[in-house]
């Protein structure tokens, strides 16, 4: 991804209006854009356009954005394809439903586009940076960050991009023990609001795919890597 021109964003919304701004300033700034009007129609065109970013509704006709997004992240081409929510909705338990369902981030409307362009171009900026390093190896598993792909006891798994970065970002950094807010800073950055909460689901998804032997709980504290 070396410019904006090779970075494809696709926005799922059933406001034609909110289409329609976000496509214009998506494309003003050079990205490649395709839209879809519900969850169904987004879900068949992240198929198709194969994008580096989805920004996605929650309340759309046919499929809300929750099931959209845990059908998108079930194809394995779209694993490590950030998605963002952009939605009306507040409330913490929406919140947690988008990134149980496999969301980076979570943005409420209404949308300031200059402000979201920005946040858009840092996310692609941090990722162009960011180097691919050899395998980490702990016993079993086995963590390769050129494929973002994790394998544990022989089975290969794709784990959404956030779910990745938590686990590498640990095992890194074998038995040191970080907190809630440490995480969040080193994996979702300071300038994205998310509750301390989305660690501890993110924690769990990893757990219940590469078991419970590598990543531990320091009550009261927060989590390390358990270096075998």
């Amino acid at each position: 991804m070396a410019s904006k021109q090779n970075h494809k964003v696709l926005v799922v919304d059933d406001d034609p209006d909110i289409l329609e701004l976000l496509k214009y300033n998506l494309k003003k700034e050079g990205y490649d854009v395709e839209t879809a009007d519900d969850g169904i129609k987004g879900v068949h065109q992240a198929k198709k356009f194969n994008p580096d970013l989805i920004l996605l509704d929650i309340m759309m006709p046919q499929q809300d954005g929750v099931e959209t997004c845990r059908q998108i992240r079930e194809i394995p081409e779209m694993s490590d394809t950030h998605i963002t929510f952009l939605t009306a909705r507040a409330e913490e338990y929406s919140e947690v439903a988008a990134f149980e369902a496999g969301a980076d981030d979570y943005i409420t409307k209404p949308i300031k586009p200059r402000a979201l362009m920005s946040r858009i171009s840092a996310l692609f900026r941090k990722e162009s940076k960011q180097k691919k390093k050899p395998q980490i190896v702990s016993g079993e598993l086995v963590i390769d960050r050129s494929s973002f792909t994790v394998t544990s006891k022989g089975e290969q798994f794709n784990l959404p991009k956030k779910e990745f970065e938590l686990l590498y970002f640990l095992a890194q950094n074998p038995n040191k023990v970080f907190s809630r807010d440490e995480l969040l800073q080193n994996i979702w950055g300071t300038d994205v609001y998310v509750l301390a909460r989305t660690v501890d689901v993110h924690i769990r998804k990893v757990r219940e795919k590469i078991g419970d032997g590598y990543i531990s709980t320091v009550k009261g504290v927060g989590y390390k890597f358990e270096n075998s």
